[in-house]
């Protein structure tokens, strides 16, 4: 066989294989990107009088006072807050200093603002007795919020909450290290889940085996102190080795660090405390009267966390943590000043900053100022007034990292 005879069945069997072909091949898809889960939690809320009041005043009610952080809240898969209050108009009386009840817009008013989950679990809970726990639970239902830690009676204040997104199991347990007042007394009546921890770290190892990421929200602490007690420490230790990804930390009134742990090979990031969401608290504070501790119950932290599924050692996937950053919050509060118009708000002060740094870059233009505010008096007063609340943010913002932790706070 000569040749030509040998290469006429071999390039036949390149064309039959494609070989030959100039026709492009078809390119592979991409793979998809990995699944994703976004958490914003957020401190107390309180309902003092003024919050209240500041509410009322205002034709846009409670959203309102939180304006500045609606879209962080509905930006995010999940957001969390420890509502500090029962909300119970019918059942209960009329809140006062240290024994909350909150108008029967709120609940609404939350779900609206982009609030998904809500702790219940903390030492104000019984202000309004047993009837205030089940009128509380019916109207945050009502408005499809997850409450955590309390319920119409012991089982459902002891169920793990679990919620799907984005095809993720994410497992919600609360607890109360702290009572005003404890009701707890018949398992069929309305209960306040404590922690107590044998069960919690037997309730957390079991959501472990159901969900995809375990979140704890934990009321504890002691008011007014920066650092965590040995309590929370050892708390927190015992309940990231049960399998606990997150902790949500309040009750302190001021904030506390954040913190990754890693405990018997697993790790979890603990917020000890996020402070106060909202409140009257600290309303005298002023930054060129005051030492700036005196200003730290009007301090909050927007704590914004990102998981990632990826494919683990063994190859199963599993959420991991994939971003942390705290956005420092503070509580504008117009106590004092000469009006009737009770004002208070929760900004994000890193925007803020930003803000009030063009506005003065304009006032203090010599073309673009006198076109904004052509009386020159009153442009120099502006240009002081807005001096002196630049250098109250930047004081909070400081005063944030420093309690947190540098690494994880926004500063752009």
């Amino acid at each position: 066989m000569g040749l030509k005879d040998r290469l006429i069945p071999w390039l036949a069997g390149l064309l039959a294989l494609g070989v030959g072909s100039c026709r492009p091949r078809a390119e592979q898809p991409p793979p998809p990107p990995p699944a994703t889960l976004s958490l914003v939690a957020v401190g107390d809320i309180l309902m003092h009088q003024d919050v209240k009041r500041a509410a009322a005043l205002d034709p846009a009610g409670f959203p309102a006072l939180w304006a500045d952080l609606v879209p962080l809240f509905q930006g995010a898969d999940l957001a969390f807050g420890n509502l500090e209050t029962p909300v119970a108009p019918a059942t209960g009386q009329p809140g006062q200093p240290f024994q909350f009840n909150a108008p029967e817009s709120l609940p609404a008013a939350l779900r609206a603002s982009g609030f998904t989950v809500l702790s219940t679990a903390n030492n104000h809970a019984f202000d309004q007795g047993a009837k205030g726990v089940r009128e509380t639970l019916g109207r945050l239902r009502a408005e499809r919020l997850t409450a955590l830690g309390t319920g119409e009676d012991r089982a459902s204040a002891e169920t793990t909450q679990i919620l799907e997104q984005k095809g993720l199991r994410v497992a919600f347990l609360g607890f109360t290290d702290l009572f005003n007042l404890d009701l707890n007394r018949r398992a069929t009546e309305p209960w306040v889940r404590r922690m107590d921890l044998e069960p919690a770290l037997l309730a957390v190892h079991e959501a472990r085996a159901k969900a995809d990421l375990v979140v704890v929200s934990l009321h504890w602490g002691n008011e007014y102190q920066h650092q965590p007690t040995k309590r929370q420490r050892d708390l927190a230790r015992a309940l990231v080795a049960a399998g606990c990804d997150l902790i949500l930390g309040h009750h302190p009134h001021v904030l506390q660090p954040v913190e990754q742990l890693e405990v018997e090979g697993r790790k979890a990031l603990v917020a000890y405390s996020l402070g106060n969401f909202i409140s009257n608290q600290d309303r005298m504070y002023r930054a060129d009267q005051f030492p700036v501790a005196a200003g730290d119950n009007r301090d909050g932290a927007a704590l914004r966390v990102r998981f990632e599924q990826r494919p683990g050692p063994d190859g199963r996937a599993s959420l991991v943590l994939a971003e942390v950053a705290v956005e420092p919050l503070w509580t504008e509060n117009n106590w004092g000043a000469p009006t009737d118009r009770r004002e208070i708000r929760v900004i994000r002060v890193t925007a803020a900053e930003a803000r009030l740094r063009g506005e003065l870059d304009r006032l203090c233009d010599p073309v673009e100022g006198p076109k904004a505010t052509p009386d020159e008096s009153l442009r120099k007063k502006a240009i002081l007034e807005k001096q002196e609340y630049l250098r109250t943010l930047i004081l909070r913002r400081k005063r944030v990292a420093e309690v947190v932790g540098e690494a994880y706070v926004v500063t752009h």
